[in-house]
């Protein structure tokens, strides 16, 4: 009983502090909230949630709340860090997701991001907006996660710098008397660049990078006499030719149930050859950019039909020398924040509404990502209400969505900090004989190469 008080105080604390984090039109978006917690279906359209009983207000209410409304972004990135799982190691995710707004042409800034789902003239790219999610990880196999930030990246920034600015501010959130923190990324992300970005942050960063890299090696010391500019790079180390390859400086076997038997080798002071165009084109001198290169075989994968055994390549930087059976862990568990995706976008309706202006979706974004929040902090304090065609779950192991069931029930004991409403007098409305101008469009834009 003891534990359940502190985990419902904590809980109860949270919700307080999140009200604070919105103004004006506070009441309207912390019930709004409550009412994508407590629905009893999946959130197929927002303006239907002002029909929950926990939304004690006119649907007029809703739409202003999320067009006037403001939420403070750095208020609440510090409360989430405040309540973050502090048994869970310092790994953190961050992947990027796309909210699509394909006919949207009154919206502005958007831009063709990747969409496995949804193609356009054959590519798998749609017009919408990007927001990169930072997700603490647990070792545990479940689906949970717990968001710490999001960003939405407008087709005007650069990518690699709106990643290492949004690592950094979180990075800055963490207590740095503890370990180090390691943020996994998946391919297509430029790792060389983050780590350099990141190298005076305290910071690991590891990247999956394909098959077909070239990494090389410092050269050897330069004789006396020779003339010439000296050499920058040693003997070309290809990932896919095994004969240029040189003896791991560290390696590790260990054997997982699912894998089989696991062997990690690693190569340390390996360094790509970049070249002056890119992020480097204003370089007169390209840098020198050193990492470890990391290769991860297993025996078999956990459902080998149809599936084609491959050999994992990772690019770690950070100081000293990776842990390697944390690396090639946490990239396992970094496929957590695909579930959370699935789950905000299905059943919380985290890109359901049909908002114009970016600034509103940032809003409902924030408002999705505290509402996961509370349903990972009520993990032991509901029932598991299960359908009849489902089968029985340990209570301290339930997924969202079963604990989300159970959130009405709980949040008639937690109470709610949000102020009952003023007056249900409906509004004069628009005068008659008015009419509005048509809106602005806008294109998507699409960056060059």
């Amino acid at each position: 009983m003891g534990r359940t008080d502190a985990v419902a105080a904590e809980l109860i604390g949270f919700r307080r502090s999140f009200r604070q984090c919105l103004s004006p039109w506070g009441d309207a978006l912390f019930e709004l909230c409550d009412a994508a917690l407590c629905s009893p279906a999946s959130v197929g359209s927002v303006p239907s949630l002002s029909l929950e009983p926990e939304f004690r207000r006119s649907h007029g209410s809703l739409y202003k709340s999320l067009a006037d409304g403001d939420v403070d972004a750095v208020a609440l990135r510090e409360l989430l860090v405040e309540h973050r799982p502090k048994e869970w190691p310092l790994v953190f995710a961050v992947d990027a997701s796309t909210w699509d707004r394909c006919d949207a042409e009154c919206s502005p800034e958007r831009g063709f991001h990747y969409s496995a789902s949804k193609h356009s003239a054959g590519q798998p790219i749609v017009a919408g907006w990007s927001y990169q999610w930072i997700s603490q990880l647990n070792w545990a196999p479940d689906s949970w996660t717990a968001p710490l930030d999001a960003l939405r990246i407008s087709p005007s920034m650069d990518g690699v710098d709106a990643t290492v600015d949004q690592v950094k501010r979180l990075v800055g959130l963490l207590p740095s008397d503890g370990e180090v923190p390691l943020f996994v990324f998946d391919a297509g992300y430029d790792g060389v660049a983050l780590g350099h970005g990141l190298a005076d942050t305290g910071a690991e960063v590891l990247v999956r990078i394909a098959s077909t890299r070239v990494f090389h090696p410092d050269p050897e010391p330069r004789r006396d006499g020779t003339v010439g500019r000296p050499r920058r790079h040693g003997p070309r180390f290809v990932l896919s030719d095994e004969k240029t390859w040189t003896t791991p400086d560290a390696e590790l076997t260990t054997s997982v149930r699912c894998y089989g038997n696991v062997t990690v080798s690693a190569w340390h002071n390996l360094h790509p050859k970049l070249h002056g165009r890119g992020r480097w084109q204003d370089c007169k001198e390209p840098p020198i950019i050193k990492g470890s290169v990391i290769r991860v075989e297993v025996d078999h994968l956990p459902k080998p039909i149809g599936r084609i055994k491959k050999t994992l390549w990772l690019w770690w930087s950070g100081d000293g020398e990776p842990d390697l059976d944390r690396c090639w862990r946490a990239y396992l568990r970094r496929f957590d924040i695909e579930h959370t995706f699935r789950f905000v976008k299905g059943t919380l309706g985290w890109t359901t509404p049909s908002l114009q202006m970016p600034e509103q979706a940032d809003r409902w974004t924030w408002i999705v990502i505290a509402a996961y929040t509370q349903l990972r902090l009520a993990r032991r304090l509901v029932d598991d209400l299960r359908l009849p065609w489902e089968q029985r779950c340990d209570p301290t192991k339930l997924t969202p969505a079963r604990v989300r069931r159970g959130f009405r029930r709980l949040r008639a004991n937690l109470g709610t900090p949000a102020h009952p409403p003023k007056s249900s007098t409906p509004g004069p409305g628009r005068p008659k004989g008015s009419r509005k101008p048509p809106r602005t469009r806008y294109p998507a834009v699409k960056k060059a190469a």
